[in-house]
């Protein structure tokens, strides 16, 4: 790269970036409760004013966690679950994986033991 050109965040830069606040989350565990909300349902309750909540949805839109619909002049907002999923596959599935394996190699290790055991 020449100069000081940056490099592109990927998809899961900009979920993580989106998650680490927790006045987004809060907004996405809403919208999981509740599909299809307009920004005024939104603010109620929360101790933001509009224009913050605006922005924290403008952030989740650009990760690709909440997508919109527009009835008339109203914007609903829909959590979008497919960026998280590819996250969990991505980090926390393969970090799983070994543990399960594990879980396995001990539970056959232990069934093939008991029926030795059986056998004697």
């Amino acid at each position: 790269m020449k100069g000081n050109q940056k490099v592109p965040f990927d998809d899961g830069d900009l979920v993580f970036k989106a998650l680490a606040d927790a006045s987004r989350r809060e907004l996405l565990d809403r919208l999981y409760r509740r599909a299809g909300q307009a920004l005024g349902e939104l603010c109620q309750g929360l101790d933001m004013t509009r224009p913050a909540v605006a922005k924290h949805l403008r952030i989740l839109e650009e990760a690709n966690l909440v997508s919109v619909e527009w009835r008339g002049r109203e914007k609903l907002h829909f959590i979008n679950p497919v960026p998280i999923n590819h996250i969990a596959e991505r980090w926390i599935g393969k970090f799983e994986r070994p543990f399960l394996r594990s879980l396995s190699d001990l539970k056959d290790s232990l069934e093939a033991e008991a029926a030795t055991k059986q056998g004697d």
